[in-house]
C-alpha cells in the first residue's frame, strides 16, 4: 500500500505532551463519565487488565486538575497502579500520553505506548503492540493516531508519523510512514513450503 514520508505539517501542534502536566484530550467530559465509557467497552468487567490500565492512566491525568492534597493522594494511587500494570500485565502506559475516549486495550501483554503518543477516540490496541520512537536520538518523537484506528497483535508503529482515521493495521505490521485515512495496512502473506522428506537410513 503506498504511503508517503511524514511531512512535519501533518503532525498536530499538540503532538508532544508537556512533561509532568499532561492535558486530557476529552475536554468537557468529567472523569467518571470517561471511566464509565472505558468500563462499558470491557463489558462492565472492572478486573480486565485493559480497563485497569486505562483507569490508571485516567487517574494520572486527573490528579493535575485537583488540589494539592488530592493531587498527592491520586499521585500515590497512580504510581502504585502504574508499577502493577507495567510489571504484572506488561502494559507500559504513562499519564503524559494523550489518550482519547473509548479507547480499548483488548488484550494484555507486551504493550508499549510512548509517553508522548497521541491516540484518538475509539481506537483498539491488542497484545504485543508498540507505539513508540525510532531510536535513542529521537526518543521524544512518537506517533499520532487518529480516530477509530485498530491495531492488530504484534504491530509496531514508530516515529514521527500520523495514522489517519478509520485505519486498520494488521498483525505484525511495522509502520514507519504516514498512513492515510480509510486504509488497511497488512504484511505479505506467509509462504507455505513443503517439508523435506526424511532420508532413509543407509543399510
Amino acid at each position: 500500500m503506498p504511503v508517503e514520508n511524514a511531512p512535519s505539517e501533518q503532525i498536530p501542534s499538540d503532538h508532544v505532551a508537556v512533561a509532568g502536566k499532561p492535558e486530557p484530550v476529552h475536554h468537557g467530559l468529567g472523569f467518571w463519565a470517561i471511566v464509565k465509557e472505558d468500563l462499558k467497552l470491557q463489558y462492565g468487567e472492572w478486573s480486565t487488565p485493559g480497563f485497569q490500565a486505562l483507569l490508571m492512566y485516567r487517574i494520572g491525568v486527573e490528579r493535575y486538575s485537583r488540589g494539592k492534597i488530592a493531587r498527592k493522594i491520586l499521585g500515590l494511587i497512580y504510581n502504585v497502579m502504574h508499577r502493577f500494570v507495567r510489571n504484572v500485565y506488561t502494559i507500559e502506559l504513562y499519564s503524559t500520553a494523550k489518550i482519547g475516549r473509548r479507547v480499548k486495550i483488548a488484550h494484555q501483554g507486551g504493550i508499549v505506548i510512548h509517553p508522548n503518543a497521541v491516540i484518538g477516540d475509539d481506537c483498539v490496541i491488542r497484545q504485543n503492540v508498540t507505539i513508540g520512537a525510532v531510536g535513542d536520538d529521537s526518543w521524544q518523537i512518537a506517533p499520532t493516531l487518529g480516530r477509530n484506528v485498530s491495531i492488530g497483535a504484534g504491530a509496531v508503529v514508530i516515529g514521527r508519523i500520523h495514522v489517519g482515521d478509520n485505519v486498520r493495521i494488521g498483525p505484525n505490521s511495522v509502520v514507519t510512514m504516514n498512513v492515510p485515512a480509510d486504509s488497511l495496512v497488512v504484511v505479505p502473506p506467509p509462504r507455505i513450503l513443503p517439508m523435506a522428506k526424511p532420508t532413509a537410513p543407509a543399510r
